[in-house]
């Protein structure tokens, strides 16, 4: 799986997906690391549909896909 990056000015934190998995980095440099199978909607989903997200006050939202991620 080839390795996808998607990183904003504004946001605070870096979101990576590789080998089945998605990584997020926050900006203090702790990263925390997500099966995909527990969204099935991310995992299936385009590079396109993956970079398209945005954080909040409560996590992470991927809008097109209506998937949520609290970090």
């Amino acid at each position: 799986m080839p390795l996808f990056t998607s990183r904003k000015e504004q946001k605070k934190v870096k979101v990576t997906f590789s080998n089945g998995l998605l990584f997020v980095e926050k900006e203090n440099g702790k990263q925390q690391a997500f099966p995909l199978e527990w969204f099935p909607k991310l995992q299936n989903a385009t590079d396109e549909e993956r970079e398209d997200w945005e954080q909040n006050d409560k996590g992470l939202r991927w809008n097109k896909l209506d998937v949520d991620i609290s970090i």
